[in-house]
């Protein structure tokens, strides 16, 4: 039971951070700065927060297979095989959970007064300063919450997972892919332990944040 709660909250913790990079910074350059197709590449983003996690997980296993462009490249120049490992597990998490970081990102960095920005820039600050002094301290709200919701989603992916990663036991297995495989074995009281394990973690993690938001006078 607790090995694939370990690599759970180790894949979380890895594609929370690859996403909280990711999405900040997509979140900055598309709000704060002039980006060609910036439309585009917005709507690409959203659309793996609705695409199917099948489909995007098929789309993974594409890119990452053996006979993927990316897989090809890893496999040939540097040995590294993604397919079938945590790695995978990784990836499918960040790519799926990265909408939920960029969308609270977006939000945060808009509800900020461009005075600010435009009084460092004045007083002689450059965009790379003002981006760690000014902006990211001010967005601070929706970046924490941003960072919550994308650790309970990159935790409770499965879709994607299970299409890019599989479900092999003391490798790959994450806690919904356990659940699955329990449900499937007809191993209930398993099932229900994990169930409830990631329920009851998953609202306390919210819940945690809300009143600490709302012990700081911040609104998401």
């Amino acid at each position: 039971m607790w090995t694939p709660i370990l690599l759970s909250v180790k894949v979380a913790i890895v594609a929370t951070f690859i996403a909280f990079i990711t999405g900040t910074l997509i979140a900055y350059f598309l709000t704060k700065r002039s980006v060609p197709f910036k439309n585009f590449f917005e709507t690409l983003i959203i659309l793996l927060l609705i695409l199917p996690p099948s489909v995007t997980g098929y789309i993974l296993l594409y890119l990452f297979g053996k006979r993927g462009p990316l897989g090809m490249l890893l496999l040939e120049n540097f040995h590294l095989q993604v397919v079938f490992t945590w790695g995978a597990c990784v990836i499918a998490s960040s790519v799926v959970a990265l909408p939920l970081m960029y969308q609270n990102a977006k939000a945060a960095f808009l509800s900020v007064d461009p005075s600010y920005e435009k009084a460092a820039r004045t007083l002689g600050s450059g965009e790379v300063k003002i981006f760690f002094t000014v902006l990211l301290p001010l967005s601070y709200p929706g970046i924490i919450s941003g960072i919550a919701l994308t650790f309970a989603r990159a935790l409770g992916e499965f879709g994607a997972t299970l299409m890019v990663a599989g479900n092999i036991p003391n490798k790959t297995q994450t806690i919904p892919t356990a659940i699955y495989y329990a449900v499937q074995s007809g191993n209930s009281p398993l099932a229900q332990q994990l169930v409830v394990l990631m329920t009851v973690f998953s609202f306390l993690l919210i819940f945690l944040m809300n009143m600490y938001l709302k012990k700081k006078d911040f609104r998401l």
